[in-house]
């Protein structure tokens, strides 16, 4: 399990996924807040193609515990699939920001990351929680 953190070069949607974009692209995961409330994650239904909207849900997590939306916190075409979660769904627990991703997308307006929350923004969402 990986150690509590929330890199600041990530923005941050109130479902407790994590956004980090590159150019015109976005790569999709939950925070570390998210998979340590699911617990050990055992299986990922993940679209593998199409377009994706803000707010909606685009996948699942399962857990030992309980099953899990998945929510996008922007809009786009889905252009990447994390595959390696198929066989190895317990990346999401060890490392979320990195080898863990779930999706990529081509943002239909990245001007929507500006509307979520960066890292101080998120922690303070937490803390209200």
């Amino acid at each position: 399990m990986a150690d509590e953190s929330y890199p600041a070069d990530l923005k941050y949607y109130k479902e407790h996924d994590w956004v980090r974009v590159d150019g015109d692209e976005a790569t999709f995961g939950i925070t570390w807040y998210a998979q340590d409330a699911l617990g050990e994650i055992v299986y990922v239904d993940l679209p593998e193609e199409g377009s994706v909207t803000g707010g909606d849900t685009y996948g699942e997590l399962e857990s030992v515990k309980a099953v899990s939306d998945v929510y996008a916190p922007v809009g786009g075409e889905i252009v990447a699939v994390n595959e390696k979660l198929a066989d190895e769904p317990e990346l999401i627990n060890s490392d979320p920001y990195g080898d863990g991703w779930l999706i990529r997308v081509r943002l239909s307006d990245p001007a929507d990351v500006e509307a979520l929350m960066d890292a101080d923004a998120y922690a303070a969402f937490l803390a209200e929680a």
